[in-house]
């Protein structure tokens, strides 16, 4: 294929930061909750952004709610202190060989910059689309930055490590390399939705890649 824009996820993609979503879920809102919740409980709520499920959740604590977990998640970051072994030598690569570098996350705005900047990589991702309250945005936010750097989808890839991932890109018609590197990933999830292209390691998607531009 003839390759120009990669776009990418950033939980499980970048990085393992799901543990610390829902740890700082956790912090947040189970004293405004005054219960506990499981891991499924809180991963079952995402889709929206943070702010989003926050305000499901915790409707009459909605700011402080937000509040309190942009705070430990900035203050457990710590748990997740780098991206994955190879992701910034990736990104060199590609910077490196003139291919056009964007961010497509479900993620709040916030939250991304405070993982971005976490891991000195904020420099790679000049065009980015976040994740919105209302729900899922992701197909509209990958033909957003197609639309913003001039780029065609077949000359693009997405790069995301869920099943939905799989779904949303086949709706905008990009190819997707999925990304089953990450251990909270079920590569079992993703193959049957028949993903272009699917990588466990990330130097195994850089080798793709370098035969891939040439």
């Amino acid at each position: 294929m003839t390759l120009k824009t990669v776009i990418f996820d950033l939980d499980g993609t970048i990085a393992n930061t799901l543990p610390l979503c829902i740890a700082a879920f956790r912090k947040s809102i189970e004293p405004l909750l005054k219960q506990e919740l499981s891991d499924e409980e809180i991963v079952a709520s995402f889709g929206p952004s943070e702010e989003g499920t926050i305000r499901k959740l915790v409707p009459q604590n909605e700011e402080a709610g937000i509040k309190s977990y942009l705070k430990h998640y900035r203050e457990l970051h710590y748990t997740c202190p780098i991206p994955f072994d190879g992701i910034a030598d990736l990104l060199d690569f590609l910077t490196d060989k003139g291919i056009q570098l964007a961010m497509v996350t479900g993620k709040g705005p916030h939250s991304t910059v405070i993982s971005l900047q976490q891991f000195g990589l904020t420099k790679y991702f000049n065009v980015m689309e976040t994740g919105s309250p209302e729900g899922s945005v992701k197909v509209a936010g990958i033909k957003k930055v197609l639309e913003r750097l001039g780029a065609n989808a077949g000359e693009s890839l997405y790069v995301g490590d869920a099943p939905s991932d799989i779904n949303y890109c086949k709706t905008v018609g990009i190819p997707i390399a999925a990304a089953a590197w990450a251990e909270t990933t079920d590569a079992a999830e993703l193959l049957p939705l028949k993903p272009e292209y699917i990588f466990y390691t990330v130097n195994e998607f850089k080798v793709w890649l370098s035969e891939t531009i040439g």
